[in-house]
């Protein structure tokens, strides 16, 4: 079964412009045309661009990319820089879990603050002080005290 250019853009939720230019970055290779010009895509090229937008999430850059796919092609030849390349972006993802999950823990902490503060505000009660939150861990943001 073929796809279409629009077919797979939306399957993808990207515009078509990018499929081109993974085309032309050699991302996607051997990609058909039909009688009246028309790009076919095919179950490999499905299963490319699934690769593909995993590691864009996971931060590869079209270079590593091109890369890897480069490397794939022979596998046991160049298994040692699929590992290196791999790894490299596996340590860079867990730093940005680190950082994302550290920041997560510092905004619970001001919802939590701020929340009783409002709080206070409105029971007319003495303002709690940042102090006793700095250090502290919560697991869920609080209950909004606003009617949301």
């Amino acid at each position: 079964m073929g796809y279409t250019i629009r077919q797979v853009a939306t399957m993808f939720h990207m515009p078509p412009s990018t499929l081109r230019y993974y085309e032309d970055a050699d991302l996607l290779t051997n990609v058909e045309r039909d009688l009246a010009g028309q790009r076919v895509y095919r179950e490999c090229h499905i299963n490319r661009l699934r690769t593909i937008c995993c590691f864009k999430h996971a931060g590869m850059s079209i270079g590593e990319l091109q890369r890897f796919f480069a490397y794939e092609s022979d596998e046991p030849g160049h298994i040692d820089e699929i590992m290196d390349l791999l790894n490299e972006r596996h340590e860079a993802l867990d730093e940005q879990r680190r950082a994302l999950e550290e920041a997560h823990a510092h905004l619970l902490r001001k919802l939590h603050y701020y929340g009783d503060i409002q709080k206070a505000v409105r029971a007319n009660r003495p303002l709690p002080e940042w102090g006793e939150y700095r250090n502290a861990v919560f697991r869920e943001r609080p209950v909004s005290s606003s009617g949301e």
